[in-house]
């Protein structure tokens, strides 16, 4: 059975976490010491960790920077207030996902379902030609599962940036700034109108599922 790390210093949240992933069939460890982390995520080669940004001993930043440069393994971050998932994405720590606290146990579940489902379809996924998103920076092209998208600049900036960490969230500032080469200003809402559009594009195409997802509060991400 997959297997969770749970580094948190809130017994009872760690706790509620810990039985809601074992009745969901998961293995799961738990760590409260920012500083054991490294060596648990060592010993126990976990598919997934769920990270606390305040730690005793040792954040979760540091925890995270340090775990990326050698793994790929998904990492779920735990803050305490929403304002902070913002700077978190603005530092591209590596992080899979970001959830704010008070958060639903079923949520974060639901959660690192998909993020497990989408690690283990992309190591089994052949890599063939013709079958996911192919961006040609130079000629300025775009095919999704073989066919042409017709985007304008503004929209295949926008795929660009959201297909350099397929189902990593993208802030909505980070976004606008990869918009317009004159640096304009624009509101949140222009984001808003160009991701409609372009997964209007992208759907037309691919309808079997939302190709960019809306994360409330925080951003965008491309789970493609």
């Amino acid at each position: 059975m997959p297997s969770i790390l749970i580094v948190e210093d809130e017994p009872k949240l760690a706790a509620l976490l810990t039985d809601y992933l074992r009745a969901a069939g998961y293995d799961t460890h738990w760590v409260a010491d920012g500083n054991q982390a490294m060596a648990a995520i060592g010993e126990h080669q976990p598919d997934l960790v769920v990270l606390d940004l305040m730690l005793p001993g040792r954040d979760g930043l540091d925890i995270c920077r340090e775990l990326r440069r050698s793994s790929e393994v998904p990492v779920v971050m735990l803050t305490a207030r929403v304002e902070e998932i913002d700077r978190l994405l603005g530092l591209e720590l590596g992080a899979d996902d970001y959830i704010c606290k008070p958060f639903s146990p079923r949520e974060v579940v639901a959660r690192i379902k998909a993020i497990l489902r989408r690690a283990t379809a992309a190591g089994a996924r052949p890599q063939a030609p013709q079958s996911a998103l192919q961006i040609d920076v130079e000629a300025h092209t775009v095919h999704l599962d073989g066919q042409a998208l017709d985007l304008t600049p503004v929209e295949f900036r926008l795929l660009k940036t959201l297909a350099s960490a397929p189902g990593r969230i993208f802030s909505r500032d980070r976004l606008l700034d990869n918009l317009y080469d004159d640096h304009r200003v624009v509101t949140d809402r222009t984001v808003d109108s160009h991701i409609k559009n372009l997964r209007r594009k992208l759907e037309a195409v691919r309808a079997d599922g939302e190709t960019i997802r809306s994360i409330y509060g925080v951003g965008y991400r491309l789970d493609i």
